[in-house]
Formats: C-alpha cells, structure tokens, sequence
C-alpha cells in the first residue's frame, strides 16, 4: 500500500525482498542511509533520484548493507517530507513505506523519476542540480543543467550548422569525444559560447554528453563511449 502524502504506511516488500535488495548494494537506484540526516543533504539524493531515473532510499541500513533499523520513525518522516516538499524546487512526491526484519524496521523512500526536469535543490547561493552517477549523486554541469531544462520544455530546440559546427564535426570524426574547453579553443570562441552551442546539439539529438573522471565529453549519439 502506498499513499502519495509521504505518510508511513506497511510496506507489501517482504523480508525476504529486503534482504535481497539491499545485498545488491549501492548503485544508481538504491541508496542506504543509518538516518535521515539534514533535509538539505537528504534532499540531495532526492533530487539527484528524480532528475535521473528515479531509485530508493533505504533508511536504517549502513553503507556496508547491515541493518540498523530506525527508531524515531516520526521525526525521520518529517526531515524527508521537508527535504521533498521544502528543499526541492519543485516539490519530489515521494512515498514513504516501513519493512520490518525481525527486530528491526526499515523505512522505504521510493523517489520518481519527474516528468519535468530539473529539480533543484535550494542552497544559500543559488540553486543547485543533482543528478545520479553509478551510487553516487553529484552536482550537475552548467551544461547539463541546461540540457535538462531544454529537453523538457515545451519550446522546440534550433541550431544553426555553420563554420563552428562543421569545424566541430571534423573532430568528432576524427578524435571521437570532445570536451567544452576543448570546443572553444577549437573554434576561437568564449567557453559560454561552446558551452551553448554543444548544448543545442546534445537537446537537438545530434550530440550526447555524458560524463568520465567528473568531466562532461560530447559525443555523436550513434558513437558509445568505452
């Protein structure tokens, strides 16, 4: 049974099925908290869950799978509630279920993948942008932010094949990836400059980016990285 207000209900997840989840581990869409910690730093999972392709979040169980349990049930619900609800920019309308094993409970967080991307998660600065990479969730680029926000807007994506573009294909053809830096020094041009015109390519469906030793590259769609 799950209830879409956040509000803990039993979960229908069997022990068993709790067991043989959590001994996967760690990875793109499973996490494991002992507790909930700060809603700001919860919040961060959340969002990096919804702006990804969605996970779970298992609350009393430690980094090396073993179970905990939790035992102030309540006041863990209210920092994921206001981590969902107050630190996500939208709000991420989580679920919230209990598994008990043996003495111990475990609490269920399943995050969605949103339908409207990104959500940001607040911060005193600015906002920020979270995504999942393998088990970890990390602070996304400028770029990525931005291709997030134009694959999921209602506006149609345009770019214009010219000098730079063509100049940007060569290489692609011919060294396969490309980074940002690399781009404007290629073409004579501002970062922010390469920055908008890789963009377009990767919301357009032409180029891809995806991300190695915490850099983003930009590839042909058709090419696959090693």
């Amino acid at each position: 049974m799950i209830l879409p207000n956040g509000e803990i209900v039993i979960s229908d997840m069997s022990p068993y099925d709790l067991e043989n989840l959590i001994q996967t581990g760690e990875g793109a869409f499973l996490e494991f908290k002992r507790t909930v910690p700060t809603p700001e730093k919860i919040a961060r999972e959340i969002a990096a869950f919804a702006n990804t392709k969605g996970g779970t979040i298992l609350i009393g169980v430690d980094d090396n799978q073993t179970i905990v349990g939790v035992r102030e049930y309540f006041e863990e619900e209210f920092l994921l509630l206001k981590a969902s609800s107050e630190c996500c920019v939208p709000a991420v309308p989580i679920t919230i279920e209990l598994v008990h094993f043996g003495a111990e409970d475990v609490m269920v967080v399943k995050v969605p993948e949103v339908e409207v991307k990104p959500i940001y998660n607040k911060s005193k600065k600015k906002r920020l942008v979270y995504v999942r990479r393998g088990a970890s969730s990390m602070l996304a680029s400028d770029e990525l932010t931005e291709v997030l926000k134009k694959q999921y807007s209602d506006e149609g994506v345009t770019f214009e094949y010219g000098k730079n573009e063509q100049m940007l294909f060569r290489y692609l053809n011919e060294y396969g990836e490309i980074t940002v830096m690399s781009f404007a020094n290629l073409i004579n041009q501002t970062s922010f400059r390469a920055s908008r015109i890789l963009v377009d390519l990767v919301s357009a469906g032409i180029l891809k980016l995806f991300t190695k030793d915490e850099i983003d590259y930009y590839t042909f769609v058709h090419r696959t990285k090693d």
